[in-house]
């Protein structure tokens, strides 16, 4: 029997923040693309990964051309796009994984394309309907992002934008103006993907972006080990981890629970 979720939206995010922020700690968002290595492992990993304490997920929509991306999502999404996996296929993912009773935030991660091919407004009702509670759209600028706002505001979803090393004020201002739910902060220059040590000069980094803005702040790109997730403590108030997942992902469900459950772990 299913667990019934009180929140929705950006409701439910807000509550996810004050939950781990009243324990003292940082929320941890894994992302996982739906269809890798196949369909019906991918949501077993996931309902793996609500069970072991996740408190929010990026659910991954495959997209042929995912530019942000490092080689091992790369991989991961192509593969998932050969077995079929498209658009209203990851949304009916939300909505079995809801029926299984994962109640945990779920903010579905897609690039543009395949969203405006599905028709952005049509795409945030039907995924307000299944239980996703928002979108993360790297390739969107705020700028160029009304036709989702309008629509996410309306349905009471959160929209998120991104903040990067080489933005500067101005940017930060116009990115805390417009992200609802969190900012995402890319931790370095370049593509996701695992790596041994986390960039010398991120507090300094996180500390500009503080100075201007009030939004939670989520980082991701780089995190991969429990050590990181342990200097995410204090720092943010969520951090993604996507690549190290995937890559357990390949060994199959229990290598994701177990890499899950370390990084969860390490926030205690």
């Amino acid at each position: 029997m299913s667990e019934t979720r009180t929140t929705h939206g950006l409701a439910a995010i807000e509550a996810m923040f004050a939950t781990a922020k009243a324990q003292g700690r940082a929320a941890f968002l894994p992302y996982y693309p739906i269809g890798y290595p196949d369909y019906e492992t991918s949501l077993a990993a996931i309902e793996a990964m609500a069970q072991v304490g996740a408190d929010g997920f990026e659910i991954g929509v495959p997209f042929s051309d995912p530019i942000a991306d490092g080689a091992v999502i790369q991989s991961a999404t192509y593969h998932a796009l050969q077995q079929g996996v498209t658009v209203r296929r990851c949304l009916e993912a939300v909505r079995t994984l809801r029926a299984r009773g994962v109640t945990q935030p779920m903010l579905m991660m897609s690039y543009a394309n395949p969203l405006l091919a599905y028709g952005a407004a049509r795409f945030v009702a039907d995924a307000a309907q299944v239980g996703v509670d928002g979108l993360i759209v790297p390739d969107l600028p705020p700028e160029e992002a009304h036709y989702f706002a309008e629509s996410c505001r309306a349905a009471g979803l959160a929209l998120v934008f991104f903040l990067a090393p080489t933005s500067n004020a101005e940017r930060m201002d116009l990115v805390a103006s417009n992200a609802t739910g969190f900012i995402y902060v890319v931790s370095l220059t370049g593509i996701t993907g695992a790596r041994a040590e986390l960039p010398s000069d991120l507090m300094e980094f996180i500390a500009r972006i503080r100075q201007r803005v009030q939004t939670p702040l989520v980082l991701g790109f780089g995190i991969s080990t429990p050590d990181h997730a342990r200097q995410m403590n204090g720092l943010v108030e969520g951090f993604i981890v996507g690549s190290a997942l995937v890559r357990a992902g390949a060994q199959g469900v229990d290598a994701v629970r177990a890499l899950a459950q370390s990084l969860r772990a390490a926030l205690a």
